[in-house]
């Protein structure tokens, strides 16, 4: 599983400006199942999105994708964790630590 951290590089304004291109991709990974949770940080200077998935190039090619990053007015870190303990709702994602 892997926190994508969002963080804004540029004004607000060209961030809103790319907005509707940020949503249609957010929803394509929704659609994918690799996306599981997202939204604005607070105060709004980026956003977090929550992602499954095993493989980080992967990951990493998916972020390359979106607009904002695309753009050049968000940098990306990314932090891969094994998510050993979840909600019920999010038991299907549970994962095992390896070896």
């Amino acid at each position: 599983m892997f926190v994508l951290e969002l963080t804004y590089t540029a004004p607000v304004e060209r961030v809103d400006a790319l907005l509707p291109d940020h949503v249609a991709w957010l929803d394509t990974q929704y659609a994918a199942g690799v996306f599981i949770a997202s939204g604005r940080k607070n105060p709004r200077d980026g956003g977090m999105i929550l992602a499954v998935g095993d493989d980080r190039a992967r990951i990493e090619e998916i972020v390359a994708a979106d607009p904002f990053s695309a753009q050049g007015v968000c940098a990306y870190r990314i932090t891969e964790f094994i998510a050993t303990k979840t909600s019920e709702e999010l038991a299907p994602y549970r994962q095992r630590l390896p070896g």
